[in-house]
């Protein structure tokens, strides 16, 4: 079985935006709130942290996570990197390593970016992390396989995951056929949808859908949203019901 909780279904901003007063963004309705893009996965006891941006620490309280077996990062961009310090006290509580895995480059700037944590002389209480390049071919966690997704991000090679019949993709702008053949009989897929607008770097609604009906899972889920996009009890009623606006804190569990 696999659950996944949407720790963070938001832009690089978030939403609300600082100093935006827009209806989405001082909407009431706590749907509306979305912090930095993250998601939480459980498969066979294994439990996988998909991105570990700037609000990581909040979304671990939020969510009561207190294990991390190992982190997929899509890619480097700081809302996606941002918060990995703050595994420091998974590290501690379970006595445990975690390892990163993401594209070289990727693993290349979270090590330079996190340099005290792989000193040769580390100070004391930094945090405990292990470094995994993915390249193309499938590799696994504690049994558990992980299909990396090779996606473009306007022209940043970025990674989406597939996890069994569950898929992951964020801050998508184009995905090839080769990479769109190794998303197919999925049960449920998490898609980036920025707006409405056409995007130079994201999916919009109208590219996402496009994609969600080639593909033809049970069950797609928005993420990486913006307030462009409108207030989520606006957003349902124009999606079809197999379509859903991802919201933080939602929690689903993938068909066999």
């Amino acid at each position: 079985m696999i659950k996944v909780t949407l720790l963070g279904t938001g832009t690089s901003q978030g939403v609300p935006i600082v100093g935006c007063t827009c209806d989405v963004c001082t909407s009431a309705d706590p749907r509306d709130h979305r912090l930095r893009t993250s998601a939480f996965v459980e498969v066979d006891g294994v439990k996988l942290l998909i991105d570990a941006g700037p609000d990581l620490r909040q979304q671990l309280l939020t969510n009561k996570i207190t294990d991390i077996d190992a982190i997929l990062l899509t890619h480097e961009h700081t809302d996606h990197v941002g918060g990995i310090d703050d595994v420091r006290p998974i590290n501690f509580l379970n006595h445990k390593t975690i390892d990163i895995y993401g594209l070289p480059r990727t693993i290349g700037i979270v090590k330079k970016n996190f340099d005290y944590a792989f000193a040769e002389h580390k100070y004391p209480g930094v945090p405990m992390l292990g470094l995994k390049a993915v390249k193309d071919d499938p590799f696994t966690i504690n049994g558990v396989e992980i299909i990396p997704i090779h996606v473009l991000h306007l022209t940043m090679p970025i990674l989406g995951y597939r996890i069994q019949n569950f898929a992951y993709i964020t801050d998508g702008s184009f995905i090839s056929p080769k990479e769109m053949n190794k998303l197919r009989g999925l049960d449920t897929l998490v898609i980036n949808t920025l707006g409405h607008k056409e995007h130079y770097s994201h999916f919009n609604l109208a590219q996402a859908t496009a994609i969600i009906n080639e593909l033809k899972p049970r069950m797609a889920y928005l993420t990486h949203i913006s307030h462009n996009l409108g207030k989520y009890a606006d957003i349902i009623q124009t999606l079809p019901e197999h379509i859903r606006p991802g919201y933080d804190t939602l929690s689903f569990e993938v068909g066999v």
